[in-house]
């Protein structure tokens, strides 16, 4: 059975919750790259790259120390996913996937 469009795939461990932050900053210095790289076609990425890696780092600093909490809330940086396009911003999906597990916990058991 397919799944609505709207529905994202939530983080089923927190290994995998892990992951999902650990490859959302390596994207992040992926961009930071290409931006650096292209800043003509990239330009309109500058604005928003520190600010995603400095809330992606807090976040895993908070996993990593033990501090991190669920809840219901949205990130900061989903303004940024909401506003963005999806050229300047590719891994658009990923960031929703870590705010959704965010907001609602793991995905344990649910089919």
């Amino acid at each position: 059975m397919r799944r609505p469009k709207t529905h994202i795939q939530r983080a089923r461990s927190v290994d995998e919750y892990v992951e999902m932050v650990k490859q959302a900053i390596f994207e992040v210095e992926e961009l930071r790259l290409a931006y650096e790289y292209d800043m003509d076609s990239m330009g309109g990425a500058a604005p928003f790259i520190d600010l995603l890696d400095a809330d992606l780092k807090a976040l895993f600093d908070s996993m990593k120390d033990g501090s991190y909490q669920f809840r219901n809330e949205d990130f900061p940086f989903m303004k940024i996913v909401e506003r963005e396009e999806d050229r300047r911003l590719p891994f658009k999906y990923l960031l929703r996937q870590i705010n959704e597990t965010h907001r609602l916990g793991l995905d344990i058991g649910e089919e």
